[in-house]
């Protein structure tokens, strides 16, 4: 049989791996990963993720097959036709992930194609069910409103996970490569690489079915405490779904089974699957809005006068505010690359209502700062704080950041892991922080609070009188 070609993406697992069975099935099997345009253009924390992911799976194939993933360096539509030629494969599999710049390049390489005898076949894993199986009765076009969007899915149920066992024929005699030891994904990572290295998570497809068991056996208190960042209460698979070391349908069916065998767990497994179709409902956003990530999905808030640069927003960037809850959540993003979802939620509604800054600013450094980085889930979410997306919160609901974390963190714990001085904190963590700042930044290395209540009431009152404004008609 002919050698087929294995383009990994965000696929790096042998569960529910479509792409990867259907080239096994196939014959020998090439897996290739590439360096290009669209992976350049990710943030750097996402890379330096990513690379991680791609050694511990090339690491397990070596284990299971004894042969590696290539790592080539180029655009796809120039480097797969010429390597297909090379080793005589006939087709070209691959797991969707439809972000618009892989659909681009995937249209692309199409055209390179034409007229040739090598195929590229898609494979479905990177969400529950296809964009295509969920449209609304009125006109058939996409949900834009989650609670018909949820019913409508668990209506139909997700796509069941591909459960084909992998007999992998490796390719006998591999093109050369780039050497794995030597890569960097991530040259441009702030000066924090060691201490985000100190405090990743780890790595690989045993690592996120570890978790996800882990998360099972503790799954009955999510529902109540999902909120609390002082809490280990949430899943913590974020990172591994965002590279695909897990996959959303394996997720679900796993969690499913365990509701039906423990039932005092089913409340919190049902709200975590409810969050699992918010993750879902952001990707089918983004597959009918390729520009969720630069363009408001209102299309009258193109027109709401958000505020650029500012020294305003170098704070926040840097984690100074003086709001308790909010730079904390800036500090341990810097620190782990990851924050609460909670405080994601606060730290986004200080930056586009008390600052009135624009939304784009606050995606583009989570962007760049996240090591669960997801297109769809960071572009949505943004603008539903925002007040401007789909499905979103009303612009009058602004987070007041203290009521906020006298809810959520009552003890104060989160805050006090994160900022070096807050009543006394002087711990390893939020000592890590300042072990990752660049020459240059001047901050003070004990906390200091700026949160008077006029300064919440005089940020919630000028963005109120800023949607005033921006509402009333032209004519006004």
């Amino acid at each position: 049989m002919p050698p087929s070609i294995l383009w990994l993406c965000r696929d790096f697992r042998f569960r529910d791996n479509a792409a990867l069975a259907a080239a096994a099935a196939a014959g020998p099997v090439l897996p290739v990963f590439l360096i290009d345009a669209a992976l350049r253009a990710q943030g750097a924390a996402s890379r330096w993720r990513l690379q991680r992911a791609l050694l511990a799976f090339d690491a397990e194939l070596r284990r299971r097959h004894g042969t590696g993933v290539l790592v080539l360096q180029g655009e796809p539509w120039d480097i797969l036709p010429a390597l297909a030629t090379r080793i005589g494969a006939w087709s070209l599999h691959m797991n969707d992930w439809p972000d618009p710049a892989t659909i681009a390049a995937q249209q692309r390489l199409g055209r390179a194609l034409a007229g040739t005898a090598l195929r590229l076949v898609l494979h479905p894993g990177h969400l529950l069910a296809h964009p295509r199986a969920l449209r609304t009765g009125a006109g058939g076009g996409a949900y834009r409103v989650f609670t018909p969007f949820a019913r409508a899915l668990r209506a139909i149920g997700p796509d069941r996970p591909d459960t084909r066992t992998l007999r992998l024929s490796p390719l006998a005699d591999p093109p050369p490569g780039l050497a794995l030891d030597r890569l960097d994904l991530a040259p441009d990572l702030h000066g924090g690489r060691a201490v985000l290295d100190r405090h990743a998570l780890p790595a690989g497809e045993a690592a996120a079915q570890a978790r996800l068991g882990d998360f099972l056996d503790r799954a009955a208190g999510y529902a109540a405490q999902r909120d609390r960042p002082d809490l280990n209460a949430t899943s913590g698979l974020s990172e591994h779904l965002a590279v695909g070391e897990i996959g959303p349908r394996d997720l679900w069916a796993a969690a499913t089974a365990r509701a039906k065998a423990d039932p005092a767990a089913s409340a919190g497994i049902a709200a975590f699957l409810t969050e699992l179709i918010w993750r879902e409902f952001a990707w089918h956003l983004l597959v009918e809005c390729p520009r969720l990530a630069q363009q408001p999905w209102r299309p009258e808030w193109a027109d709401f006068p958000w505020q650029g640069d500012s020294a305003e927003l170098t704070r926040w960037r840097r984690a100074d505010t003086g709001i308790a809850l909010v730079d904390a959540g800036l500090r341990e993003m810097r620190v782990t690359g990851r924050m609460h979802n909670r405080v994601r939620m606060v730290a986004a509604s200080w930056l586009t209502k008390h600052l009135l800054a624009d939304w784009r600013l606050g995606l583009a450094h989570f962007a760049d700062s996240l090591t669960d980085w997801d297109p769809a889930a960071n572009a949505m979410n943004w603008q539903w704080v925002a007040g401007c997306g789909p499905d979103a919160a009303p612009f009058f609901r602004i987070f007041n950041p203290e009521r906020q974390a006298a809810q959520f963190d009552p003890r104060g714990r989160y805050r006090r892991r994160w900022l070096l001085g807050w009543q006394g904190a002087a711990g390893a963590e939020a000592r890590a922080y300042f072990d990752s700042l660049p020459p240059g930044w001047d901050l003070a290395r004990a906390w200091q609070d700026r949160a008077t209540p006029e300064r919440l009431a005089q940020g919630r009152a000028r963005a109120l009188k800023a949607h005033a404004g921006f509402r009333q008609p032209p004519d006004h």
